[in-house]
């Protein structure tokens, strides 16, 4: 099976998407096809708003062309879909734009075609939903007139170390030869290698587990993190203590958000759950770490209380609202539920980011954020996200953004002195 010459057709030009087309369109035709006629007009003009790539980037990739025009996608032979896979609010898989996507290729997908899956699912869903739909809407017969694949997406949103090209790619496809021509296609733009599984099961069960190992072991330290503050041991100290040990997991408590490792193990118990078996450990970490965000709202009214600040008519600011450090993305930020506590209380939240859209923010979450500078006049301050502005703010200014003589600072990414921070008289939290 020679797909060397065939076009690419990446669907969805997120945080995934996009690295791929342009790495793809250097050296091959590749229409990177997205539904937002925004998001398309943007790209062509050479901006990308995830950050991800630059304008010299898409310049470079002297293949590619962009469409919002589903039409465009009949020129492609194989295709990549990279579109989100969130959960409800139930915190069951929305497969709606999975299955969308699949809809649209279905209905131009023609004989010998490949279709890919890149977004994180449970294990048999490109098999039991997808392939289905496919089938439904092109009458093609699935490994006869079409065939798929699964090569998970390790995209990290803000790391401009390990990127696309550097990470090792998992590879399967729906027959042998699939598999082999698949493999051969990720080849021949990751540097790092391919690992070839034996199936599209073991390499959708291989994705979703990589980021519930990482939710289990935060979720850990987490829950050590509320002992420890009982027994008023500080959970910093203890972990710089024990990584003094070679094969110490250097994890760091905190609220645990995103696209990834906040949702993926929901479609792992969803899967679960759906032939009989009732996960213990999995479902206890999410219970664990969705509930951090309330665990140090709930610490910072604790301590404004304690230093006989009136909560009810306080001031707080919170710095950073993205779900990680120096990267725009909001999807799933535990920072608003966070947020949300606080106003509970009664509390005036200012909240500010030198990432977030501003627009996004207000539409999604109806909270207008503030520069940095409107922060003054604070009872507590919440540093959210570690962002490296954030990270070379002198103490000494942040001591100056707060009116009460015992304000509250709230290092929950434990970026600042904390003894420092003391000395200039602010009672100290963090995770």
């Amino acid at each position: 099976m020679d797909i060397s010459t065939k076009v690419i057709a990446i669907v969805g030009l997120g945080y995934v998407g996009l690295p791929l087309a342009i790495e793809f369109g250097k050296s091959r035709r590749v229409i990177g096809f997205d539904l937002n006629k925004k998001r398309i007009d943007e790209l062509m003009a050479g901006n990308d708003r995830t950050l991800e790539v630059s304008e010299e980037d898409i310049n470079n990739a002297r293949f590619l062309e962009f469409s919002s025009e589903t039409i465009s996608l009949k020129n492609a032979q194989i295709y990549i879909v990279t579109v989100p896979t969130p959960i409800d609010i139930v915190n069951r898989p929305d497969l709606t734009p999975l299955i969308n996507a699949s809809e649209t290729i279905a209905k131009v997908l023609k004989k010998n075609d490949i279709v890919i899956y890149e977004s994180t699912v449970y294990p048999g869903c490109t098999e039991e939903v997808c392939v289905p739909i496919l089938e439904k809407f092109s009458n093609l017969k699935f490994n006869h007139d079409f065939y798929c694949g699964y090569s998970p997406e390790r995209i990290n949103p803000g790391d401009k170390i390990n990127t696309l090209t550097k990470v090792t790619k998992i590879t399967s496809g729906s027959t042998s030869e699939a598999a082999d021509a698949i493999d051969s296609l990720y080849s021949s733009i990751i540097e790092a290698g391919t690992h070839k599984s034996s199936s599209i099961k073991v390499a959708e069960a291989a994705k979703v587990i990589e980021n519930t190992q990482r939710d289990l072991n935060i979720a850990l330290i987490n829950e050590c993190s509320v002992l420890f503050d009982r027994l008023n041991i500080d959970t910093i100290e203890v972990l710089e203590a024990a990584g003094t040990k070679w094969n110490f997991l250097p994890f760091r408590p905190g609220m645990v958000g995103g696209h990834c490792i906040g949702v993926d193990p929901y479609y792992l118990t969803h899967k679960a759950e759906q032939v009989g078996y009732h996960p213990q450990i999995i479902t206890s970490g999410r219970r664990m770490n969705d509930n951090m965000p309330r665990y140090g709202a709930r610490n910072v009214i604790r301590l404004m209380l304690n230093n006989g600040i009136d909560v009810s008519n306080s001031k707080v600011g919170v710095m950073g609202v993205t779900f990680k450090e120096d990267c725009p993305d909001i999807r799933n930020s535990k920072v608003f539920d966070l947020i949300k506590e606080l106003n509970f209380w009664g509390v005036n939240v200012v909240a500010t980011d030198p990432y977030a859209d501003h627009k996004e923010v207000m539409q999604e979450f109806g909270i207008e954020l503030s520069s940095l500078s409107d922060l003054s006049s604070l009872d507590a301050l919440v540093v959210a996200v570690s962002h490296k502005a954030y990270r070379k703010i002198d103490l000494k200014v942040i001591r100056e953004k707060f009116k009460s003589d015992k304000p509250v600072l709230a290092d929950l990414k434990a970026i600042y002195d904390k003894n420092e921070a003391s000395k200039l008289g602010m009672t100290v939290f963090r995770f």
